[in-house]
């Protein structure tokens, strides 16, 4: 049966069941009915002709008529159904990534920053419908790509972003989130949202966080903040060996929780902690949920009756009967 059929009035395949205790009353019935006949040989009646091996495929071809007649009376119907999605404007997402030197600290695995590049990747490329831009900063900050809907262009970018030095080290949060918000304040989207990740407190920078608060609030940009690195200690970054690369010890993690919850808060955001690779992945699990775009789906449904044909199958199986019993088989009781 296709997977797209359905019966119109399905109480009458109840008949079914009625039909099947009917061959059961009936094969006993005839079996009952049978008369002994004593002969002292059967030797003359051991060989059945064709015709009597024959009729009881009558009472088969009567009893499939009944079967089709009933699935026909059930008004088998095949569904053709049609979709037609329309999607509402898109949102307009920043993703701020703080690329300070704190952000190779190992407490998420391989560091702070690729265990954010990978999940982040997993983020951008759900976000089919929205436009994604990346604004990175540490003692200042700059946009590392603007909103655009080219995912390829977006995960590109995010896998060039390392700490190398380029920009001031620090961490500049208020700078961050104001570059964030500059992006998105002449957006038309439907929904404006900036996603800021840092591992500090902010010491650098000329912009005050709660002044860039006050801006993304003011456009309606609402801001969800990440405090990334696990509780405690954590080994980092603590110095330049002569070679240029970095010598690792432990350091206290240090993160402005009550600064990040104000600036969620002002803006209608929340705020997240990601202590560890599996909760960040949760995070933005989480932020995934939270601003869907909405899509409306319409569906169209076209009906084709088929009953006819089961109907004129148990028509012409009722004829067939009628006939070999008529002609052929018309000697036999």
């Amino acid at each position: 049966m296709p997977n797209n059929m359905i019966f119109s009035n399905p109480e009458f395949l109840w008949l079914i069941i009625v039909l099947l205790f009917l061959i059961l009353f009936d094969y006993k019935f005839k079996s009952q009915k049978i008369s002994n006949f004593n002969i002292s040989s059967i030797k003359s009646f051991s060989k059945k002709s064709l015709k009597a091996r024959l009729y009881p495929f009558l009472n088969i071809i009567r009893y499939l008529a009944i079967m089709f007649l009933i699935v026909g009376l059930a008004r088998p119907q095949i569904i053709d159904v049609s979709t037609q999605t329309k999607k509402s404007r898109g949102i307009d997402i920043v993703i701020a990534v703080d690329v300070s030197s704190s952000m190779l600290a190992q407490d998420l695995k391989p560091n702070r920053l690729e265990a954010l590049k990978e999940v982040a990747k997993e983020f951008i490329n759900d976000r089919t419908n929205d436009r994604i831009g990346l604004v990175v900063y540490a003692g200042e900050s700059y946009t590392k790509t603007p909103v655009t809907s080219d995912k390829s262009i977006i995960i590109n970018s995010l896998n060039e972003i390392i700490f190398d030095g380029v920009i001031e080290d620090g961490t500049a949060i208020g700078m961050g989130l104001a570059t964030s918000v500059n992006r998105l304040k002449d957006s038309k989207a439907k929904s404006k949202v900036v996603i800021l990740l840092t591992d500090g407190v902010n010491n650098s920078g000329f912009i005050d966080p709660n002044t860039s608060a006050d801006l993304a609030s003011s456009f309606g940009i609402k801001t969800y903040t990440i405090g990334l690195g696990s509780n405690g200690n954590a080994r980092a970054p603590i110095a330049l060996n002569p070679d240029g690369s970095f010598r690792y010890g432990l350091t206290k993690v240090e993160i402005d929780e009550k600064l990040l919850k104000s600036i969620a808060s002002k803006t209608g955001g929340l705020y997240f902690r990601a202590t560890d690779n599996k909760k960040l992945k949760e995070i933005y699990d989480e932020i995934n949920k939270l601003e869907k775009t909405e899509v409306e789906e319409f569906k169209y449904s076209n009906a084709k009756e088929i009953y006819r044909i089961f109907i004129l199958i148990s028509i012409s199986l009722i004829l067939i009967e009628w006939i070999f019993r008529s002609t052929i088989f018309k000697s036999f009781i």
